[in-house]
């Protein structure tokens, strides 16, 4: 079994020595997405909530590079900086979930890259 790195223009580049995606048989590995632009890299601008609404976007075209939407998703990880923020960023994750909702575990971090407050990584089942 060979693995395939997916990869859109329609989300940010990495910026580090890592895959937007990575499939593996039936599974797809997002790496974490942050609430960078795709267009310029730079962070989208506003609070937690434009922020988030950046995230799932982000997370939303690697899937669709994969062939794949939301619905797919088994299980999420968000990061935050702030946990105080949950709420906010459930309500926005809740707009994207189909049922039955993705497995999922939120954390608060003591700091995400470039200072941004959200990330969101998913583990996706393409297989029928």
């Amino acid at each position: 079994m060979g693995l395939e790195k997916i990869q859109t223009e329609k989300a940010p580049a990495a910026i580090g020595p890592y895959s937007q995606a990575i499939k593996a048989g039936d599974y797809l590995f997002c790496s974490g997405q942050i609430p960078l632009l795709p267009e310029t890299g730079e962070i989208v601008a506003g609070g937690i909530e434009a922020q988030t609404r950046q995230v799932m976007e982000n997370l939303v075209a690697v899937l669709a590079a994969a062939g794949v939407d939301f619905a797919a998703v088994a299980k999420t990880t968000i990061y935050l900086a702030d946990l105080g923020d949950f709420a906010v960023v459930n309500e926005i994750y809740a707009g994207y979930c189909a049922d039955p909702a993705p497995a999922r575990a939120t954390v608060q971090v003591a700091a995400l890259p470039k200072g941004v407050l959200v990330e969101i990584d998913a583990i996706v089942y393409c297989g029928k």
